[in-house]
This record gives structure tokens, C-alpha cells and sequence, in this order.
């Protein structure tokens, strides 16, 4: 078994990773809440963590993959007052809160898919676990670490700080957040300003509400990764991952319910994914640079100076460390596009060479090289350096400047293939004309949609582009026209 050593953004540290089975990995990764398109930001920890449970698997690790959907309880401005997200876009809309869901949730998965990341084990949803949620309710309230006003229940806090340390994994301190927090309206039943809502009791207009013993309400958004994680996964399980911005509040509340509710932590690695910026600035719909998936495999966003196939995202993501920030450029999305175009035709070209009865490439030193840094906390980058020594040995290789051996053929073949497909994830982007469908075809496809888009008819135009994704055929717009591509 490979050293594999992560680091713990508890401990702050690079630890030797030992799982608390031999051979068992229980995974929980926080998912999206469904209330709109999926962008760069849940492009990140589903690549992120999709390596992670893809090299897991490669070690022999039997893996237990959650990753949740949130469809309620996530409220306006994070924090226990305002509307429902989920609630607000079907009001909105004029919508039954759960079409949202399913919408958003069908084009989530679609756009995963594409990026060819693996389905989780088990992918969870809220409002699928509203029993299990009320049940650690009443357990955190029977061990005294919460309170109930007027139908609301709120973790305590600050007794909760007297019998463990709150603020531990975002390294902050209850009296500076007491002091920096100041009460928001309608937040005065709150004992401390810091206390945060496990159950809301629902005002009239609001969409979304179950029975409880407190009132008819609904879970607080906290609550649904410690409750659906331990139903899974039990009361002590391995990795738990997500984006930066859930150490604090969600992750750090995460531990608080844990450890109130059963006595002690849930989880032995705490992995965090960096943030996404675009062209320098932080991503958001008032600088207009707040970009969806499809709009990036599209190439429809104004931003955009083309469409990118998934796979460049994903190579562009994976040249990055998971603990760096990444900026996204037309210019840095352009260079990967070509890194990636250079490394698959080095794929093809190993297969094509001939080989002789010596060989001037030492395999076993790469394999040694590729472990060691995808070992070094998933090291990607280093990786990706080292798979480009790799190809400009094949490359020389090619033009007469070396040799292989059938032995070494054989096994760089396998070893590329395991760390480029298996473990990166990466793909290959074949030609139309090699998957069995004809240009000609395609053609009169492609022109029905563009007909629909003229004609401003956007449920054709998407429908046409979610049934070709179903076929595994993926559309790009640009601005000379439309192409596709077949998995």
C-alpha cells in the first residue's frame, strides 16, 4: 500500500493517512445546494475530490463515496434569518420548490458527467433526512448543548466552548467572534450572538416545512452534513471535504453537533479545496464575470472568447494544487487546451511506436516519480510535470532518438493510462466520425437547435443539448458555430 499522507487542515499538518479499517474509506464530501446552474466553484471540489476517490480506489481502499445535495434549510445570507434559497428561485419562478430541485439537480449531475467525475456512493438529499436530523436535534438537546425558543432550537454555543474547544478547525476565538458579531433583527432570542439555528420554526409564507416536537419548521443548514454523514458513514469515519469558505461557519458547526450530539469528533481528515478567481477578481454576477458550466462548454458566456471541452476545464483544474487558488483566463484556458492536446497525442503516438530489443526510458523511475506525487497530498501539479518528461521521452522516442522494448512499452502504456485516465481522469476527445454517428447527421441536430436559439425557443435548444449529453455527445457553441464531441 502506497504512503499516502493528506493534509488535515485540522491539524494543519501533513499526516501519514491511515484509515480506521484496513481496508475501508468512508468519504463525505458537502455537495451543492441546488437553487441555480453549476459554475467554476462546484467544478473545483467535484474534481478535487473525484481524484481522491478515484486514487483511493486505485490503492485497493473499499470506498464509501457520500456527497450530499442541499435542498433546504440554506438561507439567504448564511445565517439564521431570511428567506430559503431553494424557496425564493420557486417563488420566483412560480415553481413547487422540489421542480427547482430536480431541475438544477438533473443539470448538476449533466454537467459532473462531463466533467467526467465519478457518481458518489450515495448522494443524499435534506429533505430525504428530515427524521434523522430531528433525532440528533433532541440528542444534542438531551446532552444540553442547545436550547428551544418559541418553536426555534439554537446550539449553545458558548457552553458548548466550556467542555471543548469551538473555533478549532478556522482557528478562531468565541470571544472575538462574540464581540465581532453583532445581532442581527429578529435575532434577540438568541442567547449569544454566535449561537446558530439547528431547527427554525416557519413563518406563514414559508414554502418548506415538516412537523418537529418544537413547531413546523424546517433543519438548519448545519445540521444535514452531520446528520446524513453519521447515518452513512457512523459516528467516526476518514475524510470529510469541501471548499475553503465551509471551514467556518458550516464545517466548524459540523464538528460542534458532532461532538455534542455523540461525545466526540466525527471525522480523522478534514480536506479543503481552494477558491476560483477570474481573471484576477473573485467570481460574482455584479462584475459579470459569473460563469455556469454550460456557458463554459458552450462558449455562449460574453466573457468567453470560445467554448472549452469539459476535459480542459478539468486539466486546467488538475495543474493546480487543490490547496492554491486558480485563476481562469481565455490565455490559461487556451494553454491547457493545447497540454492537454499535446499529452493525449503522446498517448497515440506510444501506442504507434515500434519497438526494439533495447529501451533508453527507465519506467520504473517515472512510476516511482508519479506515486510519490500524487503521495505528497495529491500533488497534481508535480504529477503533470512529470507526465510531460514522460511525453517529450516519446516524442524523441518517435523521431528516432531512443528505443523501447516490448517490456517498457507495455508497462509505460499501462502506467500512463492509470495515473492520465484512472486516477486524473482525464479523456480522450475522439473525433465524430470514429463513434459510429456521421457529420451529416449531426449537421441537421445541430441546425434544428441553432434554429430553436433563433428563434429564442430555449426548452428545444436545451432539451436537444441534454438528450445529445445523454448519448454522451457533447455540444459546444462558438462564435463561428457549433461543435460536438462524443465520449
Amino acid at each position: 500500500m502506497q504512503d499516502l499522507k493528506l493534509y488535515n487542515s485540522l491539524s494543519r499538518k501533513k499526516e501519514v493517512f491511515e484509515p480506521l479499517t484496513q481496508d475501508r474509506v468512508g468519504m463525505y464530501v458537502c455537495g451543492p445546494t441546488v437553487y441555480g446552474d453549476a459554475h467554476l466553484g462546484h467544478a473545483r471540489p467535484g474534481i478535487t475530490f473525484d481524484v481522491v476517490f478515484r486514487y483511493l480506489q486505485h490503492l485497493g481502499y473499499k470506498t464509501r463515496y457520500v456527497r450530499n445535495i442541499t435542498d433546504v434549510g440554506h438561507l439567504v445570507n448564511d445565517a439564521d434569518a431570511g428567506e430559503d434559497k431553494i424557496a425564493k428561485k420557486a417563488r420566483l419562478e412560480e415553481l413547487e420548490p422540489m421542480e427547482v430541485v430536480a431541475h438544477y439537480t438533473r443539470n448538476y449531475h449533466r454537467d459532473m458527467h462531463l466533467l467526467n467525475t465519478l457518481p458518489p456512493s450515495i448522494e443524499p438529499t435534506a429533505t430525504g433526512h428530515i427524521i434523522e436530523q430531528i433525532q440528533m436535534i433532541e440528542k444534542i438537546l438531551n446532552n444540553g448543548y442547545a436550547y428551544e425558543v418559541d418553536g426555534n432550537v439554537y446550539f449553545d454555543v458558548v457552553k458548548y466552548n466550556k467542555d471543548h474547544a469551538y473555533g478549532k478547525l478556522s482557528g478562531r476565538n468565541i470571544e472575538d467572534m462574540i464581540s465581532n458579531t453583532r445581532d442581527l433583527d429578529g435575532q434577540s432570542e438568541k442567547r449569544n450572538s454566535v449561537d446558530f439555528a439547528l431547527w427554525k420554526k416557519a413563518s406563514p409564507e414559508h414554502i418548506m416545512r415538516w412537523p418537529s416536537p418544537w413547531s413546523e419548521g424546517f433543519p438548519g443548514w448545519h445540521l444535514e452534513c452531520s446528520a446524513m454523514s453519521t447515518k452513512y458513514l457512523g459516528e467516526r469515519f476518514d475524510i470529510h471535504g469541501g471548499g475553503m469558505d465551509l471551514v467556518f461557519p458550516h464545517h466548524e458547526a459540523e464538528i460542534a453537533q458532532s461532538c455534542a450530539s455523540d461525545g466526540h469528533e466525527a471525522v480523522n481528515y478534514w480536506m479543503h479545496n481552494n477558491m476560483i478567481t477570474i481573471n484576477g477578481q473573485k467570481m460574482g454576477k455584479s462584475l459579470g464575470n459569473f460563469i455556469t458550466l454550460s456557458e463554459f462548454f458552450e462558449g455562449s458566456h460574453k466573457s468567453l472568447e470560445q467554448a472549452y471541452n469539459p476535459m480542459t476545464i478539468r486539466f486546467f483544474i488538475l495543474q493546480a494544487h487543490y490547496r492554491s487558488t486558480v485563476d481562469f483566463s481565455n490565455e490559461a484556458l487556451k494553454g491547457a487546451e493545447k497540454g492537454m492536446t499535446k499529452l493525449m497525442n503522446a498517448i497515440d503516438t506510444l501506442e504507434s511506436i515500434e519497438t526494439s530489443n533495447e529501451s533508453s526510458i527507465n519506467v520504473a523511475s517515472y512510476k516511482t516519480k508519479f506515486y510519490e506525487a500524487i503521495n505528497d497530498d495529491f500533488n497534481t501539479p508535480i504529477l503533470i510535470a512529470h507526465l510531460f518528461d514522460v511525453v517529450k521521452q516519446i516524442n524523441s522516442i518517435a523521431t528516432g532518438n531512443g528505443s523501447l522494448n516490448e517490456a517498457s512499452k507495455k508497462s509505460l502504456t499501462q502506467l500512463m493510462s492509470d495515473f492520465c485516465f484512472d486516477i486524473l481522469g482525464l479523456k480522450k476527445i475522439e473525433a465524430a466520425s470514429q463513434n459510429g454517428i456521421t457529420d451529416d447527421v449531426m449537421a441537421v441536430v445541430l441546425g434544428l437547435r441553432k434554429l430553436a436559439k433563433e428563434n429564442k425557443d430555449w426548452t428545444a435548444a436545451d432539451f436537444i443539448r441534454d438528450e445529445l449529453a445523454k448519448l454522451d455527445i457533447t455540444v459546444t457553441d462558438s462564435k463561428d458555430g457549433a461543435n460536438w464531441s462524443k465520449k
